[in-house]
C-alpha cells in the first residue's frame, strides 16, 4: 500500500494487487449526518444520492448504463463521519470507471426535476426505516446515547428539513465539505501505479475547494432512556455503553470483549438466551468506533411477555462480565476470530479499499497486518477488566421500539455505575 498526493495535494492510497483482474475505486469525504446541523440533517446522504442523477453529459440512465455494459458495480453510502462513492470493475475497464465517478463529483447538475423525485425516494426510504422497528431502534439507541450532538443525527435526515433543501443548498453544502483536505481517493486491486497516478492527476489534479477542517466537538454519553411505541409482534431494545474511538489504545480490548458477550454464535448472549432457553431469535452486541467517541451496544428482539426476562438475563451476563471477567478460552478464542475474520475480508479488493480509504481519511495511518496481529496478541486479561470498568462506569442508555415498556423502563440503567443516577 503507497501513499501520494497529486499536484493539488489530493491523497491518494493505493495497493496494487496483481493476483487479481477487479479494481476497485473510492471518492472517500469526511463528511456525513455529524458534519450537519438541526437545519440541513440529511443533506449528506441527499447529495449521496444526487450524485448518481445524471452531470452535464450523462444521464443517470447513461450512468446507469455504463456501468452495466462493463460488467461493473457502481455505488455509494453515506455513515456519521465520511461519505463513499465507489465502483468495481475488470481492470481494462478503470479509466471508465474513474472518468464517471470524477464526473459524478465535480459535475452534477442537481436538476430540479430529478432533485423533486429524489426526495420522494429519500421519504420512501425513511418510511421503510420507520416501518423496520429493529432498525429503527439502532437510530433511537443513538439518540438516548448522545442527546443532542450532531452523532445522534439520523443519516436519512428528516421529511421537513428535505423537503426544504434546494440545488443552492446541496452545492452550498458541497463547496463547503467537499474540499481537498476531506478527501481521500483509494484504490486497490491489479493496478499499475504509473498510470493511475497520471490518470487521476488529469480527472481530479484540476480540484481546488479547499478548507481549514471542521474542529470536532466530543459528545458526551448521556445514558438516557427513550421509548418509541409502536404496534410490533416484538420488542425491540437496545442498552448502549460507551466505547472506544477509532484510534483508542484498548480499541481491541473492547472488540474482544464484545465477541465474548454478543458477536457470534459462541457468545454468552446467544448461547444463553437464544441456544437454551429459546426467548430470542435475535441476540446480539456490536461496538461502533467513532472519531473521538465508540459505542457499545447489546440488541435483543423477543415478545413482550418474555422482555422481563430477556432483560434481567442480559443483566445477569454483564454483571457476571464485570465481576469476572472473561475466561482464557474466550480470550484466546476471541483473538483467533478476530485475526481470522480481519484476514479473510482482505481477500477482495473491495475490502482493502474500503480499509486503506477509511483508514487515510479518519486516522491518517496504516497498520501493516502482522502489525495488527501483533496488537490483538498483545491484548491482556487486564486491558479487558479496563475497558470492562470503563463501559460500565456510567448508567447505561436505553432505547425500546414496541409495546408494554414497563421492564425497559424498569431497568436500573446505573447498577453498574460508580455515580448514581
Amino acid at each position: 500500500m503507497n501513499l501520494y498526493r497529486l499536484s493539488n495535494g489530493l491523497r491518494v492510497v493505493a495497493e496494487p494487487i496483481p493476483t487479481c483482474r477487479s479494481v476497485s475505486f473510492g471518492i472517500w469525504v469526511k463528511t456525513g449526518s455529524r458534519s450537519e446541523t438541526p437545519a440541513n440533517n440529511g443533506i449528506s446522504h441527499f447529495i449521496e444520492h444526487m450524485l448518481f442523477k445524471g452531470t452535464d453529459t450523462r444521464s443517470a440512465k447513461d450512468i446507469a448504463d455504463l456501468f452495466d455494459g462493463i460488467g461493473g458495480n457502481v455505488n455509494a453510502f453515506t455513515a456519521k463521519e465520511y461519505t463513499c462513492y465507489f465502483a468495481k470493475v475488470l481492470d481494462l475497464h478503470l479509466p471508465l470507471a474513474v472518468d464517471a465517478l470524477a464526473d459524478m463529483f465535480f459535475h452534477s447538475r442537481f436538476d430540479e426535476e430529478e432533485l423533486a423525485k429524489e426526495k420522494n425516494v429519500i421519504l420512501e426510504e425513511i418510511s421503510m426505516y420507520e416501518d423496520t422497528p429493529d432498525d429503527k431502534v439502532h437510530d433511537e439507541a443513538s439518540r438516548a446515547s448522545y442527546g443532542d450532538h450532531p452523532l445522534a443525527y439520523s443519516i436519512l435526515g428528516l421529511e421537513e428539513r428535505l423537503e426544504a433543501m434546494g440545488p443552492d443548498d446541496l452545492r452550498r453544502y458541497m463547496q463547503d465539505q467537499y474540499t481537498i483536505e476531506n478527501t481521500v481517493i483509494s484504490v486497490a486491486g491489479n493496478i499499475e501505479e504509473k498510470a493511475l497516478l497520471a490518470l487521476l492527476e488529469e480527472k481530479f489534479g484540476g480540484m481546488s475547494a479547499r478548507g481549514a477542517g471542521r474542529g470536532l466537538t466530543p459528545p458526551a454519553f448521556q445514558g438516557q432512556y427513550l421509548f418509541h411505541p409502536k404496534q410490533t409482534e416484538q420488542n425491540h431494545i437496545c442498552l448502549t455503553f460507551p466505547g472506544c474511538s477509532i484510534d483508542d489504545d484498548k480499541l481491541y480490548a473492547m472488540v474482544l470483549l464484545n465477541n465474548a458477550l454478543g458477536g457470534g454464535m459462541s457468545s454468552r448472549l446467544f448461547q444463553e438466551i437464544r441456544e437454551k432457553r429459546g426467548l430470542a431469535y435475535s441476540v446480539y452486541s456490536y461496538h461502533t468506533s467513532y472519531a473521538d467517541s465508540g459505542l457499545f451496544t447489546v440488541y435483543a428482539g423477543t415478545a413482550p411477555k418474555q422482555t422481563a426476562d430477556v432483560l434481567d438475563l442480559t443483566m445477569e451476563l454483564l454483571a457476571d462480565v464485570s465481576a469476572s471477567g472473561l475466561s482464557e478460552a474466550e480470550l484466546r478464542r476471541g483473538k483467533e476470530q478476530l485475526k481470522g475474520s480481519l484476514i479473510l475480508s482482505l481477500e477482495s479488493t473491495s475490502s482493502r479499499m474500503n480499509r486503506n480509504g477509511k483508514n487515510e481519511l479518519m486516522l491518517g495511518r496504516h497498520f501493516t497486518m502482522d502489525e495488527i496481529i501483533e496488537r490483538i496478541e498483545a491484548v491482556t486479561m487486564a486491558d479487558i477488566r479496563t475497558v470492562t470498568a470503563r463501559m460500565l462506569d456510567k448508567p447505561f442508555a436505553v432505547a425500546m421500539v414496541g409495546t408494554e415498556e414497563g421492564p425497559a423502563a424498569a431497568l436500573r440503567r446505573d447498577r453498574f455505575a460508580s455515580s448514581p443516577l
